[in-house]
C-alpha cells in the first residue's frame, strides 16, 4: 500500500450553535505515513475522542480536509458516498476491549469483514489465516473467543483490524487492560504489522508504559494538536 497514509489539515468540529456552541476541535493538522506508528495523547476533554470519531468517519467534522491513502475523503464535506463501506474497507479499528463475536471461531471473527465486503469466503478465510500466522496465533484458528487468553484475544482483534488491508488503523487505548509485558507485546506487533502491510497506525493512549516507544507523538490540548519527537526507544 502506498500514498499518504492519512493526512489531516485544519480539521474542526463544533457541537451546537450560537451561544451554546462548543469547539471540540479547533484546527487539527496531522500526518501519519504508511508503515508508521504514532502516539496521540492528551488529557480528558482535550478532543481525543472527537478526533478519533472524525478520523473513523463516525461523526462529521465541521471543516477541514482529510486524505486517506491517495484519496481526498473529506473537504468541507464528505467526498465518498458510502461511509459504511469506507469504515469497513479503508479504516481498521483496534479497541481497548477486543469485541470478538462470541459465537464465531477465531478465523471467522477475522474473515467476517472481507466476507461482508464481498470477498469470497475461501479467500477471506485465507487472508485471516495469513494474518493469524503473522501474529503467531494460527494454532488458535478454530478456537472460540472464550477459549483465548487476553493477549490472544487482542492479537485476533489486531488481525481483524488489518484483514481488509486498510491504509490506516485507529487503535484506541489498545494496551489499557494489559500488564507491562503484554502491553509491550501489543506495541511490538503494531509496529511489525505497520511495516509489513504499509499501514499508518494512530495509537490513542494514556498508558505511560508505551509512550516512550513512539518516535513521534501528537499532543492534543483544547482541540489543537502539537507534534513533538518521541523518545523512540522502540520495544525490546
Amino acid at each position: 500500500m502506498s500514498g499518504n497514509g492519512i493526512r489531516i489539515e485544519g480539521l474542526r468540529k463544533r457541537y451546537g450553535s450560537g451561544d451554546t456552541a462548543v469547539d471540540a476541535l479547533k484546527g487539527v493538522d496531522m500526518q501519519v505515513a504508511p508503515g508508521e506508528v504514532v502516539g496521540l495523547i492528551g488529557p480528558s476533554g482535550s478532543g481525543k475522542s472527537t478526533l478519533l470519531k472524525c478520523l473513523g468517519a463516525v461523526i462529521d467534522p465541521s471543516a477541514g480536509r482529510m486524505t486517506l491513502g491517495d484519496e481526498l475523503i473529506y473537504d468541507e464535506g464528505w467526498r465518498v458516498r458510502d461511509l459504511r463501506a469506507l469504515r469497513r474497507d479503508r479504516i481498521g479499528f483496534v479497541f481497548q476491549a477486543p469485541y470478538l463475536i462470541p459465537f464465531l471461531d477465531v478465523t471467522d471473527n477475522v474473515a467476517l469483514l472481507p466476507m461482508l465486503a464481498g470477498v469470497p469466503n475461501e479467500e477471506a478465510r485465507s487472508r485471516a489465516l495469513e494474518l493469524l500466522s503473522a501474529l503467531d496465533v494460527q494454532h488458535r484458528a478454530r478456537a472460540m473467543p472464550t477459549e483465548l487468553s487476553g493477549g490472544e484475544q487482542q492479537r485476533v482483534a489486531i488481525a481483524r483490524g488489518l484483514v481488509n488491508r486498510p491504509p490506516v488503523i485507529l487503535a484506541d487505548e489498545p494496551t489499557a487492560p494489559l500488564d507491562s509485558e503484554r502491553a509491550m507485546a501489543v506495541i511490538r506487533i503494531l509496529n511489525e504489522m505497520a511495516q509489513r502491510y504499509d499501514t499508518a497506525i494512530i495509537v490513542v493512549t494514556h498508558d505511560e508504559k508505551i509512550i516512550p516507544t513512539f518516535k513521534r507523538i501528537y499532543h492534543i490540548r483544547d482541540g489543537v494538536t502539537h507534534e513533538e519527537a518521541g523518545a523512540g526507544r522502540g520495544v525490546e
